[in-house]
């Protein structure tokens, strides 16, 4: 993956790091620190290892056949980040920034997390390396995400609710901040996603590159060529950059991000940066990227059937990819993503996660206007099971129902109420 410029840290117009002062000298030892780790290449080895015997890797490319031959054009192949230890992609970066933080001799870590995915592998990575770890989580995400946080609880970790803001992703994001000014000696903030100052989004990057490089030799021994297309799901873009940076060389190889539709782009309900006129260029979080903010430079509130997906930026490579034209941005909406949820369900045994589901609205209309000997890769980010009570939910389940108004009445009897 190559700057577009030759300032560190800036591709084409975006990145950066606008941090306090305060935090200087700590962003110094990191990039001295990740600068070291990159350049040898028993890091590289030692975290494949790690990867391979402690998470599970390298996960599988799954031919989804009957899939393909429901919409009967392009051979469907899903990427199976489920199967990663702790159930989606986040624990790839997660835990190269473990190892990072042991060669540091920090002793304590912070999260924020949305969806509960990288705040359940943060405090799994925690926990195998013996430190001590707070999680920030708006407490929008919290009520939404229940079984995430029981699990980071058990885990060992401090989970913080968020009341400020919107209580979603970026007001995590803002308090864990907080916490690393006051504690920056011992502490290190593992960040989630493609985003905020550098050398956050090259090192998340690098890490989730794993994703590509094992996708593209997987798609050559199955399928004997490079697909079509590769899609992926875009909240901060960790995911999606993970796997395209397999085929980022390849010119004959789409990308696609599918950012989160909500109740549709034309309202003020959904997470569109690259898709959608309610965005526009700012500073915020320690880098410039595109926010979705009004023409006072407020931040806009964000929606999404998904958690992990509200975020009000983008990772400013993935804002460079999209003013180059390297990707191609599209939205699916709430009512889209349960739709194909529910057809991957029923056809292929598969449960994606909400997030991961919008990569496959948009392959599902993509796949039928091309050829049977062509192929497509859906990044499938995590599972869904993490979605339980948001699924049901939406799906109007009345057994569901029923079960959850019979454990609460269970419950208040055993509590003597």
């Amino acid at each position: 993956m190559n700057q577009a410029n030759n300032k560190k840290g800036y591709y084409g117009q975006w990145g950066g790091a606008f941090i306090p002062e305060v935090l200087h000298e700590t962003f110094v030892q990191l990039n001295i620190a990740y600068q070291k780790a990159r350049s040898d290449e028993s890091f590289w080895k030692e975290y494949l290892q790690l990867m391979s015997n402690y998470s599970g890797r390298p996960t599988p490319l799954t031919f989804a056949e009957n899939l393909s031959n429901h919409f009967g054009g392009a051979r469907i192949y899903i990427k199976r980040e489920d199967l990663n230890h702790t159930g989606a992609h986040k624990a790839n970066n997660v835990m190269g920034q473990g190892l990072l933080v042991k060669r540091m001799g920090k002793k304590r870590v912070i999260a924020e997390t949305g969806a509960g995915q990288h705040g359940v592998a943060t405090a799994t990575m925690a926990a195998r390396f013996g430190l001590q770890c707070t999680i920030y989580m708006g407490e929008e995400d919290v009520a939404r995400q229940r079984p995430n946080v029981f699990w980071m609880e058990k885990l060992g970790a401090t989970v913080v609710p968020v009341s400020n803001g919107a209580k979603t992703l970026k007001d995590a994001i803002n308090e864990a901040f907080r916490d690393w000014v006051t504690r920056m000696d011992d502490t290190h903030y593992v960040f989630g996603t493609v985003c905020g100052p550098h050398p956050f989004p090259e090192m998340v990057a690098w890490f989730q590159s794993i994703i590509g490089q094992e996708a593209r030799g997987q798609i050559m021994e199955q399928h004997g060529s490079l697909p079509s297309a590769v899609y992926a799901c875009v909240g901060g873009g960790s995911n999606a950059l993970g796997i395209f940076q397999g085929f980022m060389n390849n010119n004959e190889v789409e990308l696609v991000g599918v950012e989160a539709g909500g109740k549709g782009i034309d309202t003020d309900q959904h997470a569109t940066r690259m898709k959608g006129d309610r965005a526009a260029a700012g500073v915020a979080q320690g880098y410039k990227t595109m926010f979705l903010q009004d023409s006072d430079g407020q931040m806009l509130d964000t929606h999404s059937i998904a958690a992990g997906l509200d975020y009000v930026g983008i990772s400013p490579i993935l804002a460079d990819l999209g003013d180059s034209g390297r990707v191609r941005f599209e939205a699916a909406t709430d009512q889209e993503v349960l739709e194909a949820l529910e057809l991957t369900m029923k056809t292929e045994g598969i449960i994606p996660a909400l997030e991961s589901a919008h990569a496959f609205v948009q392959a599902f209309k993509d796949a039928p206007r091309l050829s049977h000997e062509e192929a497509i890769i859906i990044n499938m980010s995590g599972r869904g099971d993490k979605d339980i009570f948001t699924i049901a939910h939406s799906f109007d389940d009345p057994s569901w129902k029923a079960f959850i108004v019979g454990r609460g009445d269970e419950y208040r009897k055993s509590m003597g109420e």
